[in-house]
């Protein structure tokens, strides 16, 4: 799945207009590399998304074309640093 997809669909990020900007201006890394709004993501990757001063990082766990609010979180496990 693409990332700016995936974010959406997790509700990491809350539009995918707003994930592929971020993907864009180098906020969102997979794996420690920059991420293009087009890089796939699979599960076990490593996301990093950074939020004006605070950093999100957070281990894929499940990937899913549609996921209800509820079970969104399901889909990543944080990590602390």
């Amino acid at each position: 799945m693409r990332i700016d997809k995936y974010l959406k669909v997790s509700r990491l990020i809350k539009r995918r207009t707003l994930a592929s900007e971020a993907c864009d201006q180098g906020r969102v890394k997979i794996n420690g590399k920059t991420a293009k709004p087009s890089n796939e993501v699979k599960v076990g990757d490593t996301i990093e998304i950074q939020f004006g001063n605070s950093n999100v990082k957070v281990e894929v766990a499940s990937i899913s074309e549609t996921v209800s609010k509820s079970d969104a979180k399901g889909m990543y496990i944080e990590k602390g640093d």
